[in-house]
């Protein structure tokens, strides 16, 4: 499988990250490990996760995601076979939160515990925090990487502005620079990414790791009516965001290109997302093996000219010339 450089990390990956928000939460510990095993069996390599991960659950405390993923190392032997992606900066609840350089430091001891590793790939930002200075936060960065606990570091959740703004001050004073953006970024949710965010990560090189690959599992085709809602936590926001004339027409072409390429709405999506100049790689997420295998079908999928166009032209958004022409 041709691997992809991340931005100017160094750092070279398969075309798809898997998301490991969903160990410890709606996959257990021994399906994680099958998922994992299958994952890197196959030749991938990329996964993210986060401190946070799965705190949202009642009676985690968040870490949960990090140790299973910790513990899989311990038992697979696989830690120099993965390419590593942790966040911190969320709150932590009595942990703390922010991206100052002492939530930082104390919150990268907490990952590398939990993960079994004493080094991290790529170690993001996962939300901005503006009431540290970012000279603060990237002297936090340097220390972690002056010290080899982190390889790479990237930024997630970021405006254009503030992401401009911290490369400006890395360069300025000798500081590391975010090597990777990641953001919500998909066939549906195109405009905020490529209006604002897509033009300082092409200045400044920078990776794209998009996340809701899928639009909350929209882009998969399994929402058509009210009476789908029920077979995900997520159907409401997905009826609230997605149900209408342009969501309609998205699915439309998703289902034709799925018919012509012999594939489903789920590999053509995520293609798609593999075919933009500026995506590394996308993230997503599967509980179980077998649907573990049909999105890695989506790495090895090659959209035609007439399909990307065709998908282009039913997800074009308000001032997007390019896709509507």
């Amino acid at each position: 499988m041709k691997k992809r450089t991340l931005g100017h990390s160094g750092l070279s990956v398969a075309p798809l990250c898997f998301g490991g928000n969903v160990f410890g939460w709606t996959a257990n510990e021994k399906t994680s490990f099958d998922i994992l095993d299958a994952f890197t069996g196959a030749g991938f390599d990329f996964v993210d996760t986060a401190d946070v991960y799965t705190r949202w659950i009642e009676g985690n405390k968040g870490g949960e995601s990090e140790t299973i993923i910790g513990n899989w190392f311990a038992r697979s032997g696989k830690r120099k076979n993965v390419v590593l992606a942790t966040k911190c900066g969320m709150d932590m609840g009595p942990d703390g939160k922010g991206l100052s350089k002492a939530h930082i430091l104390k919150s990268v001891e907490g990952s590398l515990k939990r993960l079994k590793t004493d080094y991290i790939d790529l170690y993001q930002s996962h939300a901005d925090d503006e009431a540290v200075p970012q000279e603060e936060t990237l002297a936090a960065y340097d220390t972690l990487v002056k010290s080899g606990k982190v390889r790479a570091i990237g930024a997630s959740n970021f405006t254009a502005a503030r992401l401009d703004s911290a490369v400006a001050v890395a360069k300025k004073n000798g500081l590391p620079v975010y090597t990777s953006l990641q953001p919500e970024y998909n066939l549906y949710d195109r405009e905020k990414f490529e209006a604002e965010l897509a033009g300082v990560c092409e200045k400044h090189g920078i990776g794209v790791i998009s996340y809701y690959s899928l639009a909350r599992g929209f882009l998969s085709g399994k929402y058509r009516s009210e009476a789908d809602l029920g077979k995900s936590p997520r159907g409401g926001s997905v009826q609230k965001n997605y149900f209408n004339d342009r969501g309609w027409r998205i699915l439309k072409a998703l289902d034709d290109v799925a018919v012509e390429l012999s594939a489903n709405q789920t590999q053509v999506a995520i293609a798609w997302l593999i075919a933009q100049p500026l995506v590394t790689a996308p993230i997503a997420s599967a509980t179980s093996v077998v649907q573990l295998e049909d999105l890695m079908k989506a790495a090895r999928l090659d959209l035609t000219a007439e399909a990307l166009s065709k998908l282009n032209k039913a997800s074009a958004w308000k001032g997007d010339v390019a896709s509507a022409a």
